[in-house]
């Protein structure tokens, strides 16, 4: 630190007394000259997230067992005898924050499975760098588009990255770096998907985080087939940055050069390297040697075509979806078969579907339910095509993070000290609580742990507001429950943990305590719908299946799937329609096309004619029951992980029907399975179009149904 003069200390004591900001002379008079560029934005944190958080599976995907022939996949890892995979690695879709995903594989167990496999040897990620991207999805209804709107953890994602500009996103991308860092091999790589908004900030942050030496390429994408548009009077613009960097430059880092074909051929001097010096090439009779090249070395600007909704079968309309040659492309260069490659905003699955195809091992993760439901379907269908050409492909699980870490429900500011910020923390739970059960008309209470109010004889537990409620929690409720002698019970929730039902609530049911979860509405957030009483709060799904038995073997029929879903504040939409505008609104589990014609008459037109209309996509799991959910975590006796069953069982995906792109039909009855045992349940699992999972349990006995 430089020594600072009298009237420079004065100068200091007086802003300090003040409470004003120092001026900015004073960041390099007090501290360090570091002699390097540095990034700076206001509220700089570089403390990075160290939370270990246990992952859970809650589903597991080999393939359609109904057409399996096992003998393909003896090469590639270990079956047993329902051919369901035992041994080696299984890919991973995680649901989830991708900070708190990030700090678990960093620093828990499965850095260990990780390190046994060679390690990450490649992250690439397309983080959300388009300020106006809101995480809404154009969704297929029939001949008509629904535009679904995101949920809460979503808008505070959103929230957390835009919320104050480029500087909300910098701390966002920052702590993401720094644990993709660390979680690399010492020769692994990071390819970072960006644009013009924010290129200059990330490029800065690299070059802290991983350092300048390590900078590789700025790799420019062209999109040529992209429909030119001067109307902002501007040059129109086609391309995107992404940045490849390596953790070590030092290090053996895996980079294969590329060839591509040239659209014309072109003559080219044969060249050869004589004393170390590479000259022209001639030929007996002294004359320069040429040769006629078809091919042209891949440099740093790809001439990529980009997705057009023409595409029948790649595109997937999804918002982000990258070409699958574009991931193609930095797959190949930068690893091998075998390797590990990720995606922590994995969004439509690309990476995940060619590194299947290429026989690379992969992790992606997303916080969108409807992202992890694309993606599931995306991987069955390459399990599919990699199955009917004869060729190997891995199981995947679907998992996330069971035991969340209780966080600031809906935000506090940055700035303020550790003891004004808990104060600030406090006040709004408070709000937030009187809120929700003001719009659910319970009345408040006190002398609970976990419960906050009272409605028609049954206790009410709010979940958090930008967290799923999780297993945990449901477990704090069932054991407050019984210690005090409560029997009936609602929760209120945003968003429910993947997988969580039955198994919670059969459990519940067990011991006698009855348990409704209800979705909160986003509505609750709008004050004159809470002062005019109109938030629904909708019940969660329910599925109603038939089983059918054929000797010793049962099938499976998909009866009703009923949802009670508002999205929309239809009154409003129909107000603000233009004459002869139209809108697709959710209205008490009906998909409804608001209309306004010339004349400013308003007609509903409702889409969803049957139940089966709201199914996008249903799997049936024959013995449910026959797959522990293993966990590791932290001994309490002594600093070594070990496996602890959480009480629930694994859903083994073994026959699916679900709509895509180019085939919307759904089949309602499974085929004809064996029969494993006299007694064993069967459990269903449905994922409405909006990417929400439900599931139901059937125990069968013998051959009837109980």
């Amino acid at each position: 630190m430089a020594k600072l003069t009298e009237i420079e200390q004065q100068e200091v004591a007086r802003f300090i007394e003040a409470g004003k900001p120092l001026p900015d002379k004073y960041r390099f008079l007090l501290f360090e000259d570091k002699r390097e560029v540095e990034l700076v934005w206001n509220g700089k944190n570089k403390d990075v997230c160290n939370i270990v958080l246990p992952f859970q599976t809650i589903e597991q995907v080999d393939e359609p067992r109904e057409e399996a022939d096992t003998k393909l996949q003896q090469s590639l890892f270990d079956i047993d005898d329902r051919g369901r995979q035992i041994r080696g690695w299984t890919n991973k879709l995680i649901w989830g924050d991708n900070k708190l995903i990030l700090s678990s594989l960093k620093n828990g167990p499965l850095r260990d499975e990780l390190d046994k496999q060679g390690g990450l040897k490649l992250i690439y990620i397309d983080p959300p760098f388009d300020v106006g991207a809101d995480f809404s999805m154009d969704i297929e209804v029939g001949d008509e588009t629904l535009t679904k709107k995101p949920s809460i953890l979503e808008e505070i994602a959103y929230r957390d990255t835009w919320g104050r500009g480029t500087d909300s996103f910098n701390a966002m991308i920052y702590e993401r770096i720094h644990l993709i860092r660390d979680l690399l091999t010492d020769d692994g790589s990071i390819f970072l998907h960006c644009d013009w908004r924010v290129s200059p900030y990330v490029r800065l942050i690299l070059d802290e985080i991983f350092g300048r030496d390590n900078f590789r390429n700025e790799i420019y994408w062209y999109y040529y087939n992209k429909m030119p548009d001067t109307r902002k009077g501007v040059f129109p613009r086609s391309t995107d940055t992404i940045f490849w960097y390596v953790k070590n430059k030092n290090s053996n880092y895996t980079f294969n050069p590329l060839e591509e074909k040239r659209d014309t051929p072109v003559k080219q001097l044969v060249r050869k390297k004589v004393d170390g010096k590479m000259i022209n090439a001639r030929d007996e009779a002294g004359n320069v040697m040429y040769q006629t090249r078809e091919e042209r070395v891949v440099d740093n600007v790809w001439r990529l075509s980009m997705l057009q909704p023409a595409d029948k079968t790649e595109n997937l309309f999804y918002p982000t979806q990258k070409p699958e040659h574009l991931v193609r492309r930095i797959i190949e260069s930068t690893t091998n078969e075998g390797d590990v490659v990720a995606d922590f905003f994995c969004g439509s699955g690309s990476v995940s579907a060619m590194a299947e195809k290429m026989g690379r091992k992969w992790i992606v993760a997303d916080l969108g339910k409807y992202a992890i439901h694309t993606t599931r379907k995306r991987m069955i269908g390459v399990q599919r095509e990699l199955k009917k050409a004869g060729k190997d492909f891995r199981a995947f699980e679907i998992l996330n993070l069971g035991k969340y870490e209780r966080q600031l429900y809906v935000g506090t500011n940055p700035d303020l000290r550790e003891e004004q910020k808990a104060k600030q923390l406090e006040e709004k739970e408070s709000a937030f609580i009187e809120l929700i059960l003001k719009a659910y008309k319970a009345e408040k209470t006190t002398g609970f742990k976990i419960f906050q109010g009272k409605r028609n004889g049954r206790l009410v537990a709010i979940g958090p507001v930008n967290l799923p409620v999780s297993r945990l929690f449901v477990e704090e409720i069932i054991s407050e429950c019984r210690q005090k002698k409560i029997t009936k019970i609602d929760i209120l929730g945003f968003e429910f943990e993947m997988g969580l039902f039955p198994d919670s609530l059969e459990e519940a049911k067990r011991k006698g305590i009855d348990i409704s979860p209800k979705y909160i509405p986003a509505d609750v957030f709008d004050k004159r719908a809470v002062e005019k009483n109109q938030v629904s709060f909708h019940d969660v799904s329910y599925i109603e299946a038939k089983s059918h038995f054929k000797k010793s073997s049962v099938a499976i029929e998909l009866k009703d799937f009923s949802v009670f879903y508002n999205q929309d504040a239809t009154n409003d939409v129909a107000e603000n329609l233009k004459n002869k505008g139209s809108k697709v609104v959710v209205e008490q589990g009906q998909i409804v096309k608001i209309s306004k014609d010339a004349k400013g008459k308003i007609t509903r037109e409702k889409l969803t004619n049957k139940w089966s209309d709201w199914v996008d996509y249903w799997s049936v799991d024959f013995n449910y029951g026959s797959k522990k959910e293993i966990i590791r975590t932290k001994s309490e006796t002594s600093d070594q992980w070990e496996e602890v069953w959480t009480g629930d069982y694994i859903f083994e995906n073994e026959w699916q029907s679900f709509r895509t792109k180019k085939d919307r039909s759904l089949e309602l009855m499974s085929p004809f399975h064996e029969f494993e045992s006299k007694t064993q349940k069967v459990a269903i699992k449905v994922v409405d179009i909006f990417g929400n999972d439900t599931m139901s349990v059937i125990e069968l006995t013998g051959k009837g149904k109980k």
